[in-house]
């Protein structure tokens, strides 16, 4: 830890953007502003990456954001992709899913990748970004976010660290500091939502196993009855192990280091992997339950992350869901802090994210009262489905853990009207990414204001906003010889016949989409997903 540079106590530098908590949400938005040319600071109380590997599943959605951060790379060099679950009533298998994937496709469907993988990546990108314009993100270790207020004009923090405690100022704080998050429970807000009973305990071993990368799900299995197991593996031969813990068992005895030996033996044993040596190299409890809070802004705070939600682990929705929240937050708080956008913009952010969690919580509940049946109604349920689910592929489907997939934001208020095509992500959703001739459609769209031009579409030739970037992909005459899509693909954006024009958000959310749109057209739904201030000057 250091001191900064103080004045009567007081930290000379104002910081557009503090945030509180070094995690990967925190760190993911400090690059989200960074690359908006917009500074911050984080205040992380911990001094290294996370210990334990916590969350592991990141979802092909999350790895595009991870992308337009920089780290791409190196989550895909060790991480190991999967597409596939195995399912099991006692020890017959009586599911298996397979997520959608096809070759043409730039990323897996997911991968597995400890938590303090992920924190060392987007740590190392913080590094390089930091190493070209020194002072972009300054990340303090050991400095502990202990109080705030705010204003009409920006926040004041109080800090403190080993040598010492001052006051910062900032124009807007970003709470990122997790669960248990200091900045949530001294506004004196609350999680609201549903808690279930279910524990879970997790178990990471290392363990040189052979079998192939896919998450496996036992239910009822003989060396656990009534309980629910769950298997995956990760990088460097280490494997995640979830049971679930009964009515009546102690948590504290079941995290015991006689009772995690004597658990995976067992589980082990019964699996055919008995005869591998293994050890324990991290042991951690939860419980079930989706919570949000009821608005992510409170002036100029902001929340995201596990500080505005809890989610169920079932279908992974956890971290995905905290990258999503910093991918949606980081260009419209740079908007504001930049003062191109009213601070009506971050009203948006909320609105969006709040909109995501009950799309997620829905489907992540669903699978919880399956996994962890929360009433004797439910676990009646449960045992029906799976005694049926070997030979009623139909009634299988009740296993499916719903992975999770990219959100739509439906209702909106930074979409515009457009025209209907025949196929094509509408606004709100996500531009999907599609293979081209030479690479891959999100290679062209980066974290700005993008006006993606398909096929014969053609645009006007003047007045178009200068903040947009105008990429042209397909059969027009001005598309870049790399840009090139066969028809199956603008087929699919709604491209064909005639060509398409889509307006996407820096997140490669579709802000509005048109057949042959009018540079007023182009300019309003820009001021409108964007909230400018000021109006945008027409080219020349």
């Amino acid at each position: 830890p250091r001191l900064p540079a103080l004045q009567d106590g007081t930290e000379t530098q104002r910081h557009a953007v503090a945030i509180a908590g070094g995690g990967p949400v925190g760190m993911a938005l400090a690059l989200g502003l960074a690359n908006h040319g917009v500074p911050s600071v984080i205040l992380e109380a911990d001094d290294t990456v996370c210990v334990g590997s916590r969350a592991i599943c990141i979802s092909r959605r999350s790895l595009e954001i991870v992308e337009r951060l920089g780290a791409l790379p190196a989550f895909l060099a060790k991480g190991l992709p999967w597409t596939s679950g195995t399912s099991f009533y006692k020890t017959t298998e009586v599911f298996r899913f397979e997520m959608p994937t096809h070759p043409g496709q730039k990323l897996p469907p997911m991968i597995n990748l400890e938590q303090y993988y992920i924190e060392q990546y987007l740590l190392d990108e913080i590094e390089r970004r930091n190493a070209a314009q020194p002072g972009l993100i300054d990340i303090r270790w050991g400095t502990e976010l202990s109080g705030f207020s705010q204003d009409g004009h920006g926040v004041t923090l109080q800090a403190r660290n080993a040598l010492g405690a001052y006051t910062l100022r900032c124009g807007w704080l970003a709470a990122c500091d997790g669960g248990q998050s200091f900045v949530r429970k001294a506004l004196g807000l609350a999680l609201e939502g549903a808690a279930y009973e279910g524990r879970y305990v997790i178990i990471d071993i290392e363990l040189p196993s052979r079998h192939r990368t896919e998450r496996r799900a036992w239910f009822d299995p003989p060396w656990n009855p009534g309980s629910t197991v769950l298997m995956h593996p990760q990088p460097d031969d280490i494997w995640r192990i979830d049971y679930q813990l009964r009515p009546g068992q102690s948590t504290e005895q079941a995290l015991t280091p006689e009772a995690v030996r004597a658990f995976v033996q067992r589980h082990l044993d019964a699996i055919g992997e008995g005869h591998l040596p293994w050890k324990p190299v991290w042991t951690s409890v939860y419980r079930a339950g989706a919570m949000t809070l009821a608005d992510y802004r409170h002036g100029r705070i902001l929340f995201a992350g596990n500080a505005a939600h809890a989610m169920p682990i079932f279908g992974v929705r956890g971290l995905n869901s905290g990258f999503d929240d910093a991918d949606n937050l980081a260009w419209k708080l740079a908007a504001v802090a930049k003062g191109e956008s009213d601070a009506s913009l971050l009203d948006s952010y909320s609105a969006e994210r709040i909109a995501a969690f009950h799309v997620n919580a829905e489907n992540a509940m669903r699978s919880t009262e399956f996994m962890s049946p929360p009433s004797r109604g439910f676990d009646l349920l449960r045992e029906a489905a799976l005694s049926l689910a070997e030979k009623h592929r139909g009634i299988a489907q009740l296993v499916n853990p719903r992975q999770t997939q990219a959100v739509c934001y439906e209702d909106s208020p930074l979409s515009s009207p457009g025209d209907d095509l025949p196929a094509g992500p509408v606004p709100g959703e996500v531009m999907a990414d599609q293979p081209l001739r030479q690479g891959h459609l999100t290679d062209w769209i980066g974290p700005c204001f993008t006006l993606l031009v398909l096929g014969e579409a053609g645009l006007p030739e003047a007045g178009l906003p200068p903040a947009l970037r105008v990429v042209r992909i397909g059969g027009g005459a001005d598309a870049n010889a790399d840009a090139q899509a066969d028809a199956g693909v603008l087929r699919a954006l709604g491209a064909e016949p005639g060509g398409a024009v889509y307006l996407l958000r820096p997140d490669g959310h579709v802000a509005a989409r048109w057949r042959a749109p009018t540079a007023a057209q182009i300019d309003a739904a820009l001021q409108r997903a964007s909230a400018h201030t000021v109006k945008v000057k027409e080219t020349a």
